[in-house]
């Protein structure tokens, strides 16, 4: 699993001089104020992304401030040795590939292009086998977590295609290359590294070895480390969280994770309310993405549709997805209930939450649940 964050802003301090030039100066002073002020005050590098920037295999310079204080905080906080982080980071360099990927990742395709990627013939039928073959272990984490089956297979299936695409860039050379070469989400990406460097002296395991994806997530569920510290669960019997090779452990985890935002065992996922929204409270919602909220009461009467209650009467979100072109409409619009929005905590993605309750549909239409 993979998380996203918004781009930080500059800080005020620094930007607010140049405003106060720009009433001031003819535009050759302007210009000169800038060069002076430095390159925190230029425009972006002509719309440079961040491989631009760099080339693959570039070593990662250790003694630059901000690693430094990484290291203070791992050695003060942390308790690491310098010699333990000497032995970790030495040799750190640049995946350029890493920052290729991230300015392309697949939840920006419209969603008649991303649904198939994971609705597939052989990702369906992988997965009812899956839930006839582990029924009696699901049996026990659905009584346990409250989460059902069909969508924790369903999230393996689109994470790893259950468990036999794990990712295999090295998760270390990853977070280094995010925290120094992307500044966009630099400082997302440095608390990962803490947080993966704790998990693997927690777990025993050496954070040199580990691979993943191109965004740093591991092991069947493809965790992200931060997520992974908060949410893994052992199901096993044994006291270590085990998401590379423990199935108890990767699906419990990953039910673990839907529990503790708040799902609803048997409830309503989404509803569909038509190819247009017809208020412009929807339409606001919907433009506020995963934090747009309204009533279903709202929805019912303004669509005019006749859609589930939702579990506590807690408010839907509203979601819009593209149909492929040529087609009478080119939306369809559902209601996002509370599941839905446990499923996009997990993955911010509107389009990879609704990826994910389509495969589990696609399961229970065939022979895999027999209770």
């Amino acid at each position: 699993m993979t998380t996203r964050t918004s781009p930080a802003g500059r800080s005020s301090r620094r930007t607010a001089p140049a405003r106060r030039v720009a009433g001031a100066l003819p535009a050759c002073l302007l210009l000169l104020a800038l060069l002076l002020a430095g390159p925190a005050l230029l425009p972006a590098r002509a719309g440079k992304k961040a491989a631009d920037l760099v080339t693959d295999g570039q070593p990662i310079d250790l003694h630059q401030k901000k690693y430094r204080q990484l290291f203070r905080e791992l050695e003060e906080k942390h308790h690491f040795s310098p010699t333990e982080l000497q032995a970790i980071f030495a040799g750190q360099t640049i995946s350029r590939r890493v920052l290729e990927l991230m300015d392309r990742q697949w939840e920006a395709r419209p969603y008649y292009r991303y649904a198939p990627l994971f609705l597939t013939p052989e990702n369906i039928r992988q997965g009812r086998e899956k839930l006839r073959r582990y029924r009696g272990l699901l049996d026990r984490i659905e009584q346990r977590f409250g989460v059902d089956r069909e969508i924790v297979v369903a999230i393996w299936g689109i994470e790893t295609r259950y468990g036999t695409h794990q990712g295999k860039f090295n998760v270390l050379r990853t977070l280094n290359t995010l925290f120094d070469a992307y500044p966009r989400r630099s400082k997302f990406f440095r608390n990962q590294l803490v947080h993966f460097l704790v998990l693997c002296r927690e777990n025993q395991v050496d954070p040199r070895s580990v691979t993943g994806s191109y965004a740093g997530a591991f092991g069947q569920t493809q965790f992200i480390p931060s997520s992974f510290r908060a949410y893994a669960v052992s199901f096993d019997g044994d006291a270590r969280r085990d998401v590379w090779n423990s199935v108890p452990d990767i699906l419990a985890s990953i039910a673990n994770y839907l529990k503790r935002f708040g799902w609803t065992l048997n409830g309503p996922i989404y509803a569909d309310i038509g190819h247009e929204l017809k208020d412009r409270r929807l339409l606001a919602a919907r433009l506020k993405g995963r934090k747009g909220r309204v009533p279903v009461d709202l929805v019912r009467r303004v669509q005019g549709v006749d859609i589930p209650p939702s579990p506590g009467n807690r408010p839907v979100a509203i979601v819009g997805l593209e149909l492929a072109p040529g087609g009478r409409y080119t939306m369809r619009y559902i209601a996002a209930y509370p599941n839905f929005q446990a499923i996009t905590a997990w993955n911010h993605s509107s389009r990879y939450a609704m990826a994910v309750t389509e495969l589990a549909e696609a399961f229970k239409a065939g022979p895999a649940r027999k209770k």
